[in-house]
């Protein structure tokens, strides 16, 4: 009989800092992600820190006092790993570690790591050992801690910094080499996609987590791996889709982040090529998430970094079967009515009304108003279809028309 796996969670603690452009909500809220982005990663948050400041310490990223307390905290409960919410100077991870005497990981690292635990194919993992590698280069020095490095004096000069030396170039060498064999593979996938053929290319873009990848198992009937994770898909994924008898491709596509590292998006540019090759953009949206506003406007930011913002579009709210409104009694004449009260009917006549025909409201688990997407994306198709081939017109009726037939 086999035995249940038993998963054994790394016990961590999360700090993060309330500045001038962070307030506390907004805090919290980048807390509130990052846990999940621990628990993705194999760690259980057992407590959180914040502390007020202009702007982060350039030595220890918090203030001494509020360090104390991390401290004291980490001692006394054996935690293993601090995880800060922004990324870390090397100088300051180095500070932090020698105070702690814990691992210290910061939010560029962890999301290379669940990159690195999420990578499937080749391609994928020299994607993450290269971002890995060029985010590792400049902390190289805090790793020879156990080897005496220059202090100066009689016998104080040698191994340390040979050893720093001599890694570096075995890191810089190592970059050299994982950028050549992504041009190779980059060369590969060009010719993949351009061997396609005319076929018109329509991709899912949305905020890691939406419902991307269960949004294309129902659509192209294909078995993506799809789970409630951050950053569950990695490794982009086509398929041929036949709606009616309009067939086309459809890619599923890493997830975005807020503070996605600059690293990933370099290191990832030939993923986020098959959006940029795109006819058409679905961007998915967890409607049930408290801040899905700020998520779409992320997904724009990196968009427009990629130059593909300007591309046909249609809205796909996901996951209402989960939306749950904040409850507020008629007669509560107190509390002011916000956009976190508004019902479906409610959101539809906000800024969603000026999206018009281009905007759908799904569940992809639940798989409902399915029909009503496979309409709207049959029509957005077609329509890049016959304005490619204006001679094909009469193979692709009318979505209506073609039902009309049926009948």
């Amino acid at each position: 009989m086999l035995e249940q796996e038993k998963i054994v969670y790394e016990k961590s603690v999360l700090i993060g800092v309330i500045t001038q452009h962070q307030d506390e909500e907004k805090s919290k809220e980048y807390l509130d992600e990052l846990e999940f982005l621990t628990y993705t990663a194999g760690g259980e948050v057992l407590k959180r820190f914040t502390q007020k400041l202009d702007v982060p310490n350039p030595k220890t990223f918090i203030g001494t006092g509020k360090m104390e307390d991390v401290k004291a905290y980490i001692t006394t409960h054996d935690i293993g790993t601090a995880i800060f919410d922004d990324e870390l100077s090397p100088a300051q991870q180095k500070n932090i570690e020698k105070i702690l005497q814990c691992k210290v990981v910061d939010r560029t690292y962890l999301i290379l790591d669940i990159f690195a635990q999420r990578a499937q194919t080749s391609y994928a993992r020299t994607q993450v050992e290269l971002a890995q590698y060029e985010y590792l280069l400049p902390r190289l020095t805090g790793l020879w801690t156990h080897l005496e490095r220059q202090r100066g004096g009689i016998g104080m000069r040698g191994p340390g910094e040979t050893e720093i030396e001599t890694d570096r170039r075995i890191v810089r060498d190592k970059i050299t080499l994982l950028k050549k064999k992504l041009k190779a593979i980059d060369k590969q996938m060009a010719t993949q996609r351009g061997n396609r053929g005319q076929l018109v290319r329509v991709a899912l873009v949305g905020y890691t987590n939406v419902g991307k990848s269960t949004l294309m198992n129902v659509i192209s009937k294909s078995e993506v791996f799809a789970e409630n994770k951050l950053f569950a898909t990695l490794d982009t994924t086509v398929r041929k889709v036949v709606i009616r008898n309009l067939p086309f491709l459809l890619t599923d596509t890493v997830g975005f982040i807020r503070k996605l590292p600059t690293q990933l998006v370099e290191s990832f540019k030939s993923t986020l090529d098959e959006v940029r090759e795109a006819d058409l953009l679905l961007h998915v949206v967890d409607i049930s998430h408290p801040n899905f506003e700020e998520h779409i406007a992320s997904v724009n930011q990196i968009l427009s970094e990629i130059k593909s913002a300007d591309k046909p579009m249609l809205m796909v709210f996901n996951k209402i079967d989960a939306y749950r409104p904040e409850p507020l009694d008629e007669d509560d004449l107190i509390t002011e009515k916000t956009p976190a009260h508004y019902t479906l009917a409610e959101w539809k006549k906000t800024w969603m009304n000026k999206v018009g025909d281009q905007a759908l409201f799904i569940s992809a688990v639940n798989k409902e108003n399915i029909e009503e997407f496979r309409k709207k994306v049959y029509e957005a198709v077609r329509k890049i279809h016959i304005t490619r081939f204006p001679y094909n017109n009469f193979l692709y009726p009318e979505y209506d028309q073609y039902a009309e037939e049926e009948e």
